[in-house]
């Protein structure tokens, strides 16, 4: 494991979803990592998104992080931002703008991933 701090990490897992470098994945993600799908709500595993990554029906072209920040609680840091996201499923375009949550754990010197959560922004079509 390296001595990269939460941050680095997380980019780290945002350009390994975008080359579907599973091998990176594996190394970042703890055994068990789960994520809350931001798109459906539903929950993934690391073995299940490694599977995902893999097979290319889904892709990421581009996670852009528009902001975000660290909070570190002992061997535990949780980061929250925002991002927006272009990519394609099953063939079909899509881009998303979503907050977020990650947790990442200190584990064998380094940190992993240990869950991530997505919420979809969704712009409301009237103002109140």
């Amino acid at each position: 494991m390296s001595n990269q701090n939460p941050e680095e990490i997380e980019q780290e897992f945002f350009n390994a979803l975008i080359e579907a470098d599973h091998e990176a994945l594996d190394r970042l993600l703890a055994d068990d990592f789960s994520l809350i799908d931001v798109m459906t709500g539903s929950e993934v595993s690391k073995a299940e998104l490694l599977e995902i990554v893999v097979a290319r029906g889904f892709r990421f072209e581009e996670i852009n992080r528009i902001d975000f920040r660290v909070r570190l609680y002992g061997a535990v840091a949780v980061i929250t931002g925002q991002t927006e996201i272009i990519g394609g499923a099953n063939g079909r375009r899509f881009e998303v703008d979503s907050r977020y949550t990650h947790v990442f754990e200190e584990q064998l010197g380094g940190w992993r991933m240990v869950a991530a959560q997505g919420t979809q922004i969704v712009t409301p079509l009237v103002k109140a």
